[in-house]
């Protein structure tokens, strides 16, 4: 048994201490704040060890029966099974808001495309460095090397698409390891980009032989391009062929002939509009207005080693995505992300993209301010869907637990805790119903969901 404990196991002598061996309370107190400074921890909040004690007594408000607890199964299986029910980590978290952070310097990958813009802008707008963080982004080239990194602990936080951390933490194309996101960067902001040869075949039908670029397997534009190409008629694994290509190398493609078309993140759709070798067939809000892109995420080990450094971030994030959701800041922010060492492209490009007035590369001028917007919440209904277009696809076998699965990735508990703290506003329920191409999705009936499908794979 550790002294951990000992001030929730022994009463209060008379005239002495909560832990019967001082004179006095105070003395007690003078002796543990000593002991937490030799520790490096601020006397002045609460600690690990105390929330854990806490929790400890209030599961065993009786000393013999906390005490024999204790005794029969150690103080570490202690914590483990109280963290099986209880959310400790976040409760530390929280308790620990003003305490030092655990690591200042920090790695934070990124994939040069608009989705990230509230992770980048967040860099040399000062929202890092306001919380004390020194970050340095670091441009990645794709996301298998994006999902590498973070496994191999390259980068301390990362720029995900957000059914990435749901795979990797079930172990899906890698490794399994613990993944959350923490919030969506984007919603909206993808495309389908056809080349310019294909300006009279605007009907899906007329796509069987078509080569398709997505970035990622995991990704909202996979599946909103086999539910698309699905609700058309066609199978994507069987009329046309869908290749994971690097966002930067879709447009190269595009003009080499290589692909016939992509649904892929911006400015790349908007690159092949400006470059005159695509035009603009379908945004992805036509699919689903309102549909998660990218998220921002962090490793389940690194929120539990260093929970304060963890909030530091969410506060920067939210407080980037709070700015870019704002219509009258996006014009500056086209050029905040448009310079080399973040995404590289014309700043006309990214203004386009970002304010919603665009050339579509079939002669018009169209005006759509919710091309892209940066709602940072991380619905679990949202995780849901993703998890049913895994089932239908083939990449998960078996029953799927959707509820469980979300909930344990999807950090929108904590999400809504950091908004409240900045004054942003915080949605109710967790579970949205969304309309996607005149279909109803409802979390709650996930498993028929995902059955009801003419076009899947068994």
């Amino acid at each position: 048994m550790t002294n951990l404990y000992r001030p929730y196991e022994a009463g209060q002598s008379l005239g002495g201490c909560n832990c019967g061996s001082h004179a006095s309370q105070a003395a007690h107190d003078l002796e543990e704040q000593a002991r937490l400074r030799a520790r490096g921890t601020d006397p002045e909040t609460l600690s690990q060890d105390f929330i854990e004690a806490a929790l400890v007594k209030a599961l065993f408000p009786r000393d013999g029966m906390r005490r024999r607890f204790l005794q029969a199964v150690g103080a570490n299986t202690a914590r483990a099974a109280i963290a099986s029910v209880l959310p400790i980590g976040a409760m530390q978290a929280m308790a620990q808001d003003k305490r030092p952070l655990e690591k200042k310097d920090l790695k934070i990958g990124f994939i040069a495309i608009t989705c990230a813009t509230p992770l980048i802008m967040a860099d040399p707008l000062g929202f890092y460095k306001k919380e004390g963080l020194n970050v340095t982004l670091n441009k990645t080239a794709g996301w298998a090397l994006i999902r590498d990194k973070m496994l191999n602990k390259e980068h301390d936080a990362s720029h995900f698409l957000s059914p990435m951390p749901l795979a990797i933490s079930m172990g899906l194309g890698s490794v399994a390891q613990p993944m959350n996101v923490a919030t969506i960067q984007n919603i909206n902001g993808q495309a389908i980009t056809l080349a310019n040869k294909h300006k009279d075949k605007r009907d899906p039908k007329q796509w069987k032989g078509f080569k398709f670029a997505i970035p990622f397997e995991y990704s909202m534009h996979n599946f909103l391009l086999r539910y698309y190409l699905a609700e058309s008629g066609l199978d994507p694994d069987k009329d046309v062929q869908i290749r994971v290509t690097p966002p930067p190398e879709m447009v190269a493609n595009l003009r080499a002939g290589n692909i016939d078309g992509f649904l892929g993140p911006d400015p790349f759709n908007q690159r092949a509009v400006y470059d005159d070798v695509g035009f603009i067939h379908l945004l992805s809000r036509e699919i689903w207005d309102g549909h998660p892109c990218c998220a921002f995420g962090v490793s389940g080990e690194f929120i539990k080693q260093n929970p304060n450094t963890f909030i530091a971030l969410y506060r920067s994030v939210l407080t980037a995505a709070a700015m870019a959701r704002e219509a009258k800041n996006r014009e500056l922010i086209a050029k905040v992300i448009a310079p080399q060492n973040y995404l590289n492209q014309p700043e006309a490009v990214l203004t386009q993209v970002l304010t919603g007035k665009f050339a579509d590369g079939l002669g018009n001028i169209r005006n759509v301010p919710d091309r892209a917007d940066f709602d940072p919440v991380p619905w679990d209904s949202m995780a849901v869907w993703m998890l049913t277009q895994m089932k239908r696809w083939g990449y998960i076998k078996g029953d799927v637990n959707y509820k469980e699965i979300a909930e344990k990735v999807f950090l929108l508990t904590d999400a809504k805790v950091r908004m409240k703290e900045l004054g942003q506003k915080t949605p109710d329920g967790a579970y949205k119903k969304y309309m996607i191409m005149g279909k109803e999705f409802d979390a709650s009936k996930a498993d028929a969901y995902a059955n009801s499908f003419a076009i899947k794979r068994t």
